[in-house]
């Protein structure tokens, strides 16, 4: 039948960075500091409808279904040193999956949107933000986790199968974002109202 007639918005984004860990560093890891786990920059990464990234922490753990992949805007990290006057940030301490640059993430809460990349379409739903860890005061600066509170990126359900690239991308989003707003803190939640 095809997909249901609604406006559909295309924002061209980067990825910058695709991480792919198969294990926790920061989990359970109160006094023993941070697990040192192997970790990669992938230049692609598959993604499982209903699984997650093949290969990382999340793939395939029911209690993570909804919520296996997570994205983060750079600019969340960028606007954050600046405040903290410190930095750059590594962009992949905050272990967040697909790092993008000028992605407004926040409205996609509760929505189902999409990334195009390299000729590959994976669809996501927008599960809930991926609220930071108190490790952030520790790998990125004191501070790091009130700074990173309503910007710490959104945790997603894979809709469908497909690779994801590093380098120029389209973020199909269901309603209209705002690019600038990228790195700005917001305490949206997905609606509960029909």
């Amino acid at each position: 039948m095809g997909e249901p007639v609604q406006a559909r918005h295309r924002y061209d984004v980067e990825i910058l960075h695709l991480l792919v860990s198969p294990a926790h560093a920061y989990f359970g890891r109160a006094r023993d500091g941070v697990a040192d786990v192997p970790t990669v920059d992938a230049e692609a990464a598959e993604v499982v409808a209903g699984k997650g990234i093949v290969g990382d922490r999340f793939f395939g753990k029911a209690a993570h279904m909804d919520a296996a992949v997570t994205l983060f805007a750079v600019e969340a990290l960028e606007a954050m040193a600046a405040e903290l006057g410190v930095g750059p940030f590594d962009p992949l301490a905050p272990r967040r999956n697909v790092v993008l640059r000028g992605a407004h993430l926040a409205p996609l809460l509760g929505q189902d949107f999409a990334l195009e990349s390299g000729g590959s379409v994976v669809e996501f739903h927008g599960g809930r933000p991926a609220h930071p860890c108190a490790w952030m005061n520790e790998v990125l600066a004191p501070g790091g986790h009130a700074a990173m509170r309503g910007r710490g990126g959104i945790r997603c359900r894979a809709l469908s199968s497909g690779l994801l690239h590093r380098g120029p991308a389209v973020l199909i989003s269901p309603v209209p974002l705002d690019p600038e707003q990228a790195g700005v803190p917001s305490l949206l939640r997905p609606g509960r109202l029909p």
